[in-house]
Formats: structure tokens, sequence, C-alpha cells
């Protein structure tokens, strides 16, 4: 079944929730893990299910997902023959809602035509989890099934597997049906199609929220969730930098934590992620919190449930105590010293 699948990734989720996090990139490209991005799950499913040609539906502050892909080459999808696509929603007004908006894909309807894949499987890009798409194929044949949707628990995981043929008509007939997404015509009793859905067992969170983002962080911070999602048999792939290894002085402790390259640790550090290059000085504490790249936390400070976005510098003698149901949430590039606090 090589080669039979198309990957559609919808990569135009926004949510209000987590506009602090989202100024300076969309959804799709939003951090995760210590060293991931939210597409790298469902962009990793679909190369580690055979997919060789994976469409990428982009819509806000793409800058950052397009430069965290490239050309697909830490996914082997810098190909001559299909391999990674970009095609930007067009001025889309707040009415194209829905994973994989008909009329977004109408304005690439040339893309689907020129596909020789016989199905498509069409994912939004902030669902955390591994899954191998060809079971979800075999099972689609076998039972002879227009429309597969993909659920966790019996909710939809809004990822849905359909013949090529049959989603070019339901885009070009999208203004007699009705019909604005693949949503749309899975909840119609009427529409004709015979849907099935196909139940996947193992990890899965989706990030919508503030709240849905710090708490699946933590969760990847057990070691039995961690072995569920990062497989050796599907790994999760994403951009390959060249950085040092994380340096730990004397006064450093960490425990049950996820440290990335690049970190110098001089503080206390539990149940946290620190992604790529964060400094953390002496004396510093800091507790179930992440923290992004490149962040620099200054000496004697107390960081408790905060979420720091890229480039956030927190001066000497800094406390910042969130809690667990609201964390604090401090934007990129932000100053905040001990002066603010008082």
């Amino acid at each position: 079944m090589k080669n039979t699948i198309l990957g559609v990734i919808d990569a135009t989720g926004y949510y209000q929730s987590l506009e602090d996090l989202l100024l300076h990139r969309s959804l799709a490209a939003l951090p995760i893990g210590g060293r991931y991005r939210l597409i790298d799950f469902v962009l990793s499913n679909m190369v580690n299910s055979d997919i060789g040609s994976v469409a990428i539906f982009p819509k806000f502050q793409y800058r950052s997902l397009m430069d965290h892909l490239g050309s697909g080459k830490n996914w082997d999808l810098n190909r001559k023959r299909d391999g990674l696509f970009f095609f930007p929603a067009p001025g889309l007004d707040a009415t194209d809602e829905g994973v994989g908006s008909f009329n977004h894909f109408a304005h690439h309807l040339d893309y689907f035509y020129r596909s020789s894949q016989e199905y498509a499987i069409i994912s939004n890009c902030y669902t955390v989890c591994n899954i191998n798409y060809r079971p979800v194929l075999e099972r689609h044949m076998m039972i002879g099934c227009d429309i597969t949707e993909i659920r966790h628990n019996g909710k939809s995981l809004e990822m849905y597997l359909v013949k090529t043929s049959l989603l070019r008509d339901l885009i070009e007939s999208r203004d007699e049906t009705g019909y604005t997404c693949m949503k749309d015509v899975v909840e119609d009793m009427d529409s004709g199609y015979k849907v099935c859905g196909y139940e996947h067992i193992g990890f899965v969170e989706t990030v919508d929220s503030i709240n849905k983002y710090y708490n699946t962080s933590l969760k990847l911070l057990n070691v039995s969730s961690w072995k569920e999602l990062f497989k050796k048999e599907s790994p999760i792939y994403t951009k390959v930098k060249d950085e040092p290894p994380t340096r730990y002085t004397s006064y450093a402790s960490v425990k049950n934590s996820i440290i990335a390259n690049g970190c110098y640790i001089e503080g206390n550090v539990r149940n946290s992620t620190m992604f790529r290059a964060v400094k953390v000085g002496k004396n510093t504490t800091i507790s179930g919190s992440i923290i992004m790249q490149k962040s620099q936390i200054g000496d004697n400070c107390v960081l408790e449930n905060v979420i720091l976005d890229k480039d956030v510098r927190i001066e000497d003698g800094v406390r910042l105590i969130g809690d667990p149901d609201n964390p604090i949430v401090i934007r990129k590039g932000m100053i905040q010293g001990a002066l603010m606090n008082s």
C-alpha cells in the first residue's frame, strides 16, 4: 500500500486561549516536548505510514512553520517527485472554520487532480499522538467505507480518510451541498455516504488551549506516556540543530525534567521542560514550568507553573508563582524584573 495515501494537514488552527503563544507563530509551529513542534507529530505519522506526498495548508503567521519544515529533509520529503507542499490560504475570512476547509482546498484544486494517490488522509495540526494510518486504510477498504473518521475514546480526532476522487467531488460541490469541511459531511446523517469510525488506542492529547498545552507538556514528563508516544519503530522527527550538550554546574539539581541541548543549568529544576539554549542562574528554583528556546533566568529566582516563550529574560530575584490550572504566560522577548513585581 506504499504511496497510496496523500497527506493533507490543515495548519490553519487558531484558538484565542493560546493567543500569547501565537503572536509570532502558527499553532502548528508551537514548541513542545523540549525540541519538537506540534506539526512534527502528524507529519511524522504520515511519513511513518509510507505517505510520500504531504500538502500543508497554513493561514496565520506561517513563516516560523516554513522555517521549521524547510524542504522537508528531516522527514525525507525533499523529493523530486511528490514530497512537501505549502498552500497558504488566500485571504479566507473567519467563516472558513473546521478542519480541512473546502474553500481553502478549492484554491488549490489542481494539486488534488495532479496527485496520483488514490486516498487522502486529512488531519489537523495540533493532535499529539503516534498513529499508523496503514491499518486505518486496510479497515476502510475491507468494510467498504466512503469516509473513515479516526477517534479516541469515541471522540473525533479530526482526522479523516477518504478517496481522493470523493474529496475532489466534495470540494467542487460545496456550494450545492453546503458542506464547508469534512466534519459537516460526517455529521450529516442524510449525506448518503458510508461513514465509519476507527478507534485509536494510545497516548492522545489535543492542544487547543493554554491549559491543554501546559498539561500535555507535564504528561510528557511521565516515562510511560513518553514511551507510548516516542516509539523506536515509528519515531517522531523534527528539525535537527547542531548544538553542544547541556552544561550542569556543581550547584545544579535536575529531577523529572526534559532538558534540551545547549542549556546552562546552575539552579534547581523540577518537573519542567527546558528547550534549547536556556540559562538557569544560581539559587534559582524552577518547578512545573515550560521554558522555551534561549530564555535567560537570573539568580535567586523562583518560578512555579510558568510558561516562558522564546527569548524571555527573567532578571535576578524574580518570583513568578502561577496556578496549575492557570499558569503564568510570559510572551516572547519580554523582560521580567524584580521591580516589576513589587
